[in-house]
């Protein structure tokens, strides 16, 4: 019987093996404990590095839920919980009553906070730059849209099983 497959879904193969390893390798980077101290450094801010994930992503994704946020996150609802608490005693969010669903009480950055994000942001930009410094605008420019698009192909849930024999 002859095989179904095709030359190119040999090269797709290849390059899905070679992108999950560029993957690992940033989120490896990503989650060093280093890195974040560093940013905080950078950014000149004073905040606990295990309250700095946090905060961005309440500032990018914001109005969260803290179950969204640990599922996004990774970890635990009740880790998650307790840090949102301590952002929201340091000023830096605050919970509201979700206007979708009563039940569920969202993170919003405060004013203080965006504006810790805001130096954050400015760090991050400068230490892009040092990492992008021999990129070509056009070759960022690529690499910007085409990681949006994987971004948001992946918020749209492409882990569902399927069959490669069903296309």
């Amino acid at each position: 019987m002859p095989s179904k497959k095709k030359v190119q879904d040999t090269h797709i193969s290849e390059q899905m093996r070679v992108l999950h390893g560029a993957l690992i390798s940033i989120v490896s980077a990503m989650n060093r404990p280093r890195n974040d101290e560093k940013m905080i450094e950078k950014a000149g801010i004073r905040l606990d590095r295990a309250l700095f994930s946090v905060l961005v992503s309440i500032e990018r994704l914001g109005p969260i839920g803290v179950v969204e946020l640990a599922e996004r996150s990774g970890r635990d609802y009740t880790t998650i919980s307790r840090q949102v608490a301590k952002l929201e005693s340091q000023g830096l969010v605050r919970r509201r009553e979700s206007p979708l669903d009563r039940r569920v009480r969202e993170a919003v950055v405060s004013a203080k906070g965006k504006a810790m994000t805001d130096r954050i942001d400015a760090a991050r930009e400068r230490m892009g730059n040092m990492i992008f410094k021999d990129w070509s605008r056009e070759e960022l420019d690529a690499f910007v849209r085409s990681m949006r698009k994987f971004a948001d192909a992946l918020e749209d849930d492409p882990l569902v099983d399927v069959d490669p024999e069903e296309r």
